[in-house]
């Protein structure tokens, strides 16, 4: 069962019963290189064919010329045997030239596919899933199946067309002695199968445990400051200790199941070989055999050395890199669930006037037994804008992320100038709205490319326009100006600071709709009337809808209205709600200065852990 809308994994009896059932589903990455494959098949079995001649040249050698003691002979077929070795040297090292570019194709191609695919998932799909898991998939997994369809597919089909090519020459040379090395494959395949049902599983399990132990790296560090405030540096030390000492077990586990069946795949050609020599000598001894012909049967029978002890690293490899496909296919299994309906159409900014009405709109997270909002109708005119308020819980931020389509409503709809939003292609939507969050993100990136993320072809003089507005100029102090590169997250720079260069990137796209999510709660109070001050002046010509905390924000809004458990019981102006709205004076007194950071949704799921 692949992973469903909510983002779950996928049933682990099903990957048990079939586990290379993904791993053939990857074959279409496979396809664009199948001349290439093929070519490289092709150079594989000629270096075999070249390797496999050289024991019967020998033949040659010792039953001919050094039988008769002819030195010339013996020159000319040494020579056939060096050209056969250079032969063969030649064609692997173009034969693994070739592989090793199309292999690194093959996974880049993987892995853009899986990055597309993830930015495609809904904000809900993130929520759920630990970022270290996914952080494992796309890299380490994608390794894995890299050398798998680079490596250890080829080499699975040549060695099994080795082994047979050998056996029948063997067969050839002595019936009895080939038939015996030919059922010794019996007890081969027995050992082999039997190993990779127990390394699957313990293939899956270490995949997994790494991808926990890079969520709990990837939490520290972002939490670090947190962690040394409280001082909890010892129990987040525990935490990873557990984490990494169950994976160290399971990797000694996968390496002892390996070693297990390394030795019983290296006993069993032993074994044959040992009965091959006696029994070949006696056949030569009894004038049946040559000693020619022992010698090229042995060097044969010694050529599939190899290819059995490979067969332990070709399954391993091979149940990895099934595992590796299971984990990968769990996210494109996963089908966005917010996407441009048939026929959706884009609107010019120049054609939108900036009317968003909500009409009997109700919305519940996944998994939620409740309703966050039910039965919402509200107008905002053009040029209108509108504070939402209050109490924490109450779904403001869920009402704010239903315009960009972060999420989509479960019942009524939400229309702009009388487009119903889902009839919108989401990148024509997203041109219209601009939206900061309380909690701004700035990415690993430049000052200028963070405040032109949604407008990459905006002029200096609108970035600097922008950034007055929000009051960020400090952005020019840093020290390469607007080409300071920001760290992860932007936690180089204080909240303050993020949430104005949030606004200034939501102001610089110039929106048909403006979307502030509480966007100057961590603003002081001189810092936020300056910013308000200039919010004023672009709020007259954009609809707007507005998160607020603060009294002195709301004074920005033409209307407020009063959000409680997820209606609208109040709509007007603020004065006129202050004077005649118990409950909106009882929000507004109990808002706290900053307030708390947002919960998960109440009754959702669990995080993933796959």
């Amino acid at each position: 069962m692949a992973a469903g809308s909510d983002g779950g994994p996928t049933d682990r009896g099903e990957v048990r019963r079939r586990p290379l059932r993904n791993l053939w589903r990857l074959r279409r990455y496979l396809r664009p290189h199948t001349v290439e494959f093929s070519w490289l098949m092709l150079a594989g079995l000629a270096a075999t064919g070249a390797g496999i001649a050289v024991p019967l040249v020998a033949q040659q050698v010792v039953d001919g010329p050094v039988a008769r003691r002819d030195l010339t002979g013996l020159y000319q077929l040494g020579a056939l045997a060096l050209l056969l070795g250079l032969a063969e040297a030649s064609l692997i090292f173009i034969r693994r030239w070739v592989q090793s570019s199309s292999s690194v194709t093959m996974e880049a191609a993987i892995r853009a596919d899986v990055y597309a695919h993830l930015q495609q998932l809904p904000p809900s799909f993130h929520d759920r899933w630990p970022s270290g898991q996914l952080l494992s998939r796309i890299t380490s997994d994608l390794s894995v199946l890299r050398r798998f369809l680079s490596f250890g597919l080829f080499f699975l089909i040549l060695n099994v067309v080795t082994y047979l090519v050998v056996v029948v020459l063997l067969i050839r040379l002595h019936p009895a002695l080939g038939l015996l090395v030919g059922v010794s494959a019996v007890p081969l395949f027995v050992i082999a199968r039997r190993f990779g049902r127990h390394y699957h599983t313990a293939s899956r399990r270490m995949q997994d445990q790494q991808g926990d132990v890079a969520t709990l790296v990837e939490e520290t560090a972002q939490g670090l400051r947190t962690m040394k405030a409280y001082g909890r540096g010892p129990q987040l030390t525990a935490r990873f200790t557990a984490g990494t000492e169950a994976l160290h077990d399971t990797g000694v586990g996968k390496g002892r199941l390996l070693a297990r069946t390394a030795a019983l795949l290296d006993l069993v050609p032993n074994l044959t070989l040992s009965i091959v020599l006696v029994a070949g000598a006696a056949a030569v001894a009894a004038g049946r055999l040559t000693v020619g012909q022992l010698v090229a049967f042995v060097s044969l029978q010694l050529m599939l050395i190899w290819p059995v002890q490979a067969l332990g690293w070709i399954i391993a490899n091979g149940q990895e890199a099934a595992t590796a496909a299971d984990r990968i296919q769990e996210v494109l299994d996963t089908p966005p669930a917010i996407v441009d309906a048939p026929g959706a159409v884009a609107l010019a900014r120049s054609t939108v006037h900036g009317r968003l009405r909500f009409e009997a709109v109700g919305f519940r997270y996944p998994g939620s037994p409740a309703p966050v909002l039910r039965g919402i109708d509200l107008t905002v005119e053009p040029g209108e804008t509108l504070a939402v308020v209050g109490a924490t819980g109450s779904g403001k931020s869920t009402l704010l992320s239903l315009v960009p389509r972060l999420h989509d409503v479960g019942t009524g709809r939400i229309t702009l100038d009388g487009h119903d939003l889902r009839d919108l292609r989401l990148a024509s939507l997203r041109r219209l709205v601009g939206m900061a969050f309380e909690e701004p993100t700035l990415f690993s990136m430049s000052v200028w490319e963070n405040l032109t993320l949604g407008r990459p072809d905006a002029g200096e003089d609108e970035v600097r326009a922008a950034l007055a507005l929000a009051q960020a100029e400090f952005a020019y102090d840093l020290p390469w100006g607007l080409r300071t590169r920001l760290g992860e997250q932007g936690l180089s720079l204080s909240g303050g600071q993020r949430q104005r260069l949030a606004l200034a990137r939501a102001v610089l796209v110039r929106p048909a709709v403006l979307v502030l999510d509480d966007p100057l709660s961590a603003l002081d109070v001189h810092t936020e009337a300056l910013v308000e001050s200039a919010l004023k002046r672009v709020l007259r010509n954009t609809t707007a809808l507005l998160v607020v905390h603060r009294p002195s924000t709301i004074a920005l809004a033409d209307r407020v209205a009063l959000l409680e458990q997820g209606r609208f019981t109040a709509v007007g102006p603020h004065t006129e709600l202050l004077a005649t709205v118990p409950a909106y004076r009882a929000v507004l007194s109990a808002e706290p200065a900053t307030p708390p950071p947002p919960r998960s949704p109440p009754g959702g799921p669990p995080l993933v852990r796959s």
